[in-house]
């Protein structure tokens, strides 16, 4: 019996060990089409909303407090003008404090507001 058990756990440790890790794919956005941004949590995170009003929010690898007072400017690297996932940097512009982009997480927009 215990031969059987060793066997059997062997087996398994070894396709465990086989078996693909599946990572979720960057998520890039394209800085040409950011409609609007809103700092968060004291310069942790960055609400983008999109022109077509898609929003994501970017928590950063680091807290950044002189967003919550200055603006910023992109370090893009590439041709196509997109920031991904922790691959990106900014700016800001008053202080220079660099800043290092988190991972972004797709937001459902806000509901319209009733008029009335």
């Amino acid at each position: 019996m215990r031969k059987v058990l060793k066997t059997s756990l062997i087996g398994t440790i070894v396709l465990a060990a086989a078996t693909p890790v599946l990572a979720a794919p960057n998520v890039c956005i394209d800085t040409r089409q950011i409609a609007s941004q809103k700092v968060e949590g004291g310069g942790s995170a960055i609400l983008f909303t999109m022109r077509d009003g898609t929003q994501y929010r970017n928590k950063l690898q680091g807290r950044c407090p002189d967003l919550d007072f200055n603006g910023y400017v992109w370090t893009v690297r590439n041709p196509d003008n997109t920031v991904c996932d922790r691959a990106s940097t900014l700016r800001v512009l008053q202080s220079g404090q660099i800043c290092q982009i988190g991972n972004f997480e797709k937001v459902s927009p806000a509901p319209p507001r009733p008029r009335g």
